[in-house]
Formats: structure tokens, C-alpha cells, sequence
């Protein structure tokens, strides 16, 4: 086969730069997309500007100038803003071009924003991500879509350079969204177990490291025992997800549930826990912060020490 070059890609704009689109955007310039950016909250990522970026002064801009317009913001709010603002995507859209929002956010409010795009003659596809920062880095996110199949299997590519796990979750805009609020019921739970778990070893005087790893080995043990758990021994608090980005994701299923008129205790119970992360002002924190409220409850601190 013939080698790709620049031309033979679509032009990518990438619109949310942070600690997931920065690495995300990164990944689709190195395999080749001829990438556009903002510049809205200077300093741009000086990687992207020396591979080759365009930098453009609005959203409008830079949907004139891109083929694929993907989002990558934090909630529904932003991305209704980023979208429909006076100088946002939808005002400088032409016909066939394809949005697609990566962002984790409403259901609902993404079946809205993609009638109003589908209006202007464009595919929208919505195709939120799990997997944390590393996995951004190292290309190998789970990527959740919902949307036409033609839109899907034209933008399929970019998906491959960005995830290694991609799937068309349904052909309803939405379907994505719903797949990753699922996938944040089962994360935000099971983060608040193992804490719950490892704190009552600690303090009913086993060593939690062993309890960890005794349970690394039945039917207990996950990816969240192993990586999130050990983090929680270390007192390891640095950003990976923040908690104020889980306690949204869990507030959009109970959202969600209520509209669909049933109930989530669990996935309730958590939110609220996340909500005294809030409130004890650990929103930037990582999401293991939930320990620290399950201490408080406690009076107790998680600890090593035999």
C-alpha cells in the first residue's frame, strides 16, 4: 500500500487541550492529521505548535478551517458553549463536515446538540473516552460511539490513532454517552470499595498491602484494586481523574435514572460521598480522594504500618 502522507488526511480540529486532548491531539499529529487549534488559554502546548499546528482565535475558525471537529472539554455546559456561541463550531460549519464530541457529558443534551448540527448538513457523532491520562498518552483509550455508521466508519482511523478499543455502542446519537455513564457507575463504585475495603483492614489491624494483594489474586481483583488501590496505600493523591470530573459523571446517571424513573442506590450513595470530596475541597484531586471522606468517617487514617 501506499504510504500516507499529509494530504491523503482529513484536517482534525481539536478543540480542549487538557490533561486528556493534549496527548490525544498529540497522537493524531504524529500519525499524520494536519491538526488546527485555539488559542484561548495561551500557553498552547509548545509540542503541537513545533509538529505543526495551525492556531486559529475562535471556535468558528477553526470549524471553517478543519474537515473533523473533535471536542474534548469537561461537561455539557462547555460544550454547548464551545458549539453555539455567537463565534462557537456550529457558525462556521459547512455541509458533510463531521463533529465529533469526545467530552463525557448528558445523554440528553447530546441528542439536541446533534439534531442542530445534523441541520447544518453534518454528522455528529458522540465518542467519549475511558482509559485515564496514560492511556491518552500511550494511544490505547476506550473509545465509546454513538452515531450514524457511515459517519463512524469514516472517522474510524482517527478513533485507531487515539484508542485501542473502539466500538459503535449504537446508531442513536447518545448511545456513546449512556455507554460511558455505565462505565462510570462501575468506576466511581468500585474506586469507593476498594477504599472502603482497605480501610476496614487497616483498621480492623490486618496490613492492607497484603490484604491488596491477597485479593489481587480471587475473584475481587480488578485494574481500580491494582492501580487505584496501591495509590490509595502510597497516600497518592496526584490528578489522574479529578474528583470534580467523577462526581459529574456520577451525578449525570442519577440525572439520567430519574428521567428514566428508576433508582441507583449505589451509584446515588457514591455521588454523594464524591459531593464531600467537593465540599472538603479536594475537586482537584484524584478520584482516590474518596478515601479521605470514608477516614473522616471513620476516625481513622488508612495505614501501612504493621
Amino acid at each position: 500500500m501506499k504510504e500516507a502522507t499529509l494530504t491523503d488526511k482529513p484536517t482534525v480540529g481539536f478543540i480542549g487541550l487538557g490533561i486528556m486532548g493534549r496527548p490525544m491531539a498529540l497522537n493524531l499529529q504524529r500519525a499524520g492529521y494536519p491538526l488546527v487549534i485555539v488559542d484561548f488559554d495561551p500557553p498552547l502546548p509548545q509540542e503541537l505548535l513545533d509538529g505543526g499546528a495551525t492556531v486559529k482565535t475562535s471556535n468558528r475558525q477553526v470549524a471553517e478551517a478543519a474537515d473533523i471537529v473533535v471536542l474534548m472539554v469537561p461537561d455539557t455546559p462547555d460544550v454547548e458553549i464551545v458549539l453555539f456561541a455567537a463565534d462557537g463550531v456550529a457558525a462556521g460549519l459547512q455541509a458533510d463536515k463531521t463533529v465529533v464530541d469526545m467530552s463525557s457529558i448528558s445523554p440528553t443534551a447530546t441528542i439536541e446538540f446533534a439534531r442542530q448540527i445534523n441541520e447544518l448538513g453534518c454528522d455528529y457523532l458522540d465518542a467519549p473516552v475511558s482509559g485515564g491520562a496514560g492511556r491518552a498518552i500511550s494511544g490505547e483509550l476506550t473509545i465509546m460511539v454513538g452515531g450514524p455508521e457511515q459517519a463512524f466508519d469514516r472517522v474510524k482511523t482517527l478513533f485507531e490513532v487515539m484508542g485501542s478499543t473502539i466500538t459503535l455502542i449504537g446508531t442513536r446519537n447518545g448511545d456513546g454517552q449512556v455507554c460511558k455513564v455505565a462505565n462510570q457507575i462501575i468506576v466511581g463504585i468500585t474506586v469507593e470499595a476498594v477504599a472502603e475495603a482497605l480501610l476496614f483492614a487497616s483498621k480492623a489491624g490486618a496490613d492492607p498491602g497484603k490484604v491488596r494483594q491477597a485479593l489481587m489474586g480471587g475473584a475481587a481483583n480488578s485494574l481500580i484494586l491494582q492501580n487505584h488501590g496501591q495509590r490509595m496505600l502510597d497516600r497518592d493523591f496526584t490528578q489522574s481523574f479529578r474528583v470534580a470530573l467523577q462526581q459529574k459523571d456520577l451525578g449525570l446517571a442519577v440525572e439520567a435514572a430519574k428521567s428514566l424513573g428508576m433508582v441507583l442506590p449505589n451509584t446515588t450513595n457514591t455521588w454523594q460521598l464524591y459531593n464531600s470530596c467537593l465540599a472538603n475541597g479536594d475537586a482537584d484531586a484524584d478520584h482516590i480522594a474518596i478515601l479521605k471522606v470514608l477516614e473522616s468517617l471513620a476516625n481513622y487514617q488508612l495505614s501501612t504500618e504493621e
